[in-house]
């Protein structure tokens, strides 16, 4: 499960500031964590309105932006974590498309690796390209629309003790613990024949 907080909506023109991913097995037993604050990418710029943004919540800045280490020893030991965890791992954010985005630009951009590579690639690092959508997920076992997931409109209890304040390791941390209540919900179209 992983959260990034970032400076702005698009990759490369703007930066991740800081991600963690909190590896979970299947019954929620969290198993790894990995955090890290990333320097910012060389000719990038805050987006003006995410910038205000992070000002309304400074503590959730903070987290992002305090010592921030060298993009490229970031990538290096964030696959090297990934590679000590039991496999086989499967990439999981809410929503991926976004979470997804960020962390796949990096990887491209720093290591051999992506998300999502080709099929005939032997050294990957996650299986169930590209991963799993929490946000969809959620939205089709509760059945409302896609839209209407978010922090705010599910029980504050699928998230355990974990408030959706922007520190992406609390973020990942409550977001890991939805995942394994979510796994624990009976699938709503269990036993439906074709």
């Amino acid at each position: 499960m992983t959260d990034v907080e970032v400076d702005g909506p698009w990759p490369g023109a703007n930066s991740m500031r800081s991600f963690a991913s909190v590896a979970v097995t299947a019954g929620g037993e969290e198993v790894g964590v990995f955090e890290a604050v990333l320097e910012p990418l060389p000719g990038a710029a805050p987006n003006p309105d995410t910038y205000a943004f992070f000002q309304e919540h400074p503590v959730a800045w903070a987290a992002a932006t305090n010592d921030p280490l060298p993009v490229s020893r970031v990538m290096d030991d964030y696959v090297a974590w990934l590679r000590s965890l039991p496999g086989p791992l499967m990439f999981t954010a809410f929503p991926i498309a976004f979470d997804g985005g960020w962390i796949d630009f990096y990887l491209r951009r720093f290591t051999r690796y992506g998300l999502v590579q080709g099929p005939y690639e032997k050294d990957v690092l996650f299986v169930g390209r590209p991963g799993l959508c929490l946000r969809s997920y959620a939205a089709a076992l509760t059945g409302r629309p896609v839209a209407q997931v978010t922090p705010q409109t599910l029980p504050a209890g699928w998230f355990g003790d974990f408030a959706h304040t922007h520190p992406a390791i609390d973020d990942a941390r409550g977001y890991a613990h939805l995942l394994g209540v979510l796994f624990r919900v009976p699938a709503p179209l269990a036993g439906v024949e074709d």
